[in-house]
């Protein structure tokens, strides 16, 4: 199955970032969310070494619909970073 799917980092210590995916124009079940996030975490472990990846998948257009996945730190972290405009986005594809 494929989405759109939009990609960005937040920093949470030096050397170590969370990478957030965007689920557009669809809500996913919880069995589909844990797929794309092992999926995000392939790729970054293929792409930049890191072999434990914190991912946050966020699904939903406006603040009432937004929904977010993940460990709860990095959910925070996130949350935070969108709050204050602090994140920028880029299409990605998962294979």
């Amino acid at each position: 199955m494929t989405w759109k799917l939009l990609h960005g980092t937040v920093q949470d210590r030096p050397r170590k970032v969370i990478h957030v995916v965007r689920v557009l124009d669809q809500f996913l079940d919880p069995a589909e969310i844990d797929d794309l996030a092992e999926r995000m975490r392939q790729r970054a472990l293929s792409r930049q070494g890191d072999q434990a990846a914190a991912v946050v998948v966020v699904q939903g257009r406006s603040k009432e619909t937004l929904r977010l996945s993940g460990d709860p730190h990095c959910v925070r972290r996130v949350r935070t970073a969108m709050f204050n405009a602090a994140l920028t986005w880029s299409p990605i594809e998962l294979d």
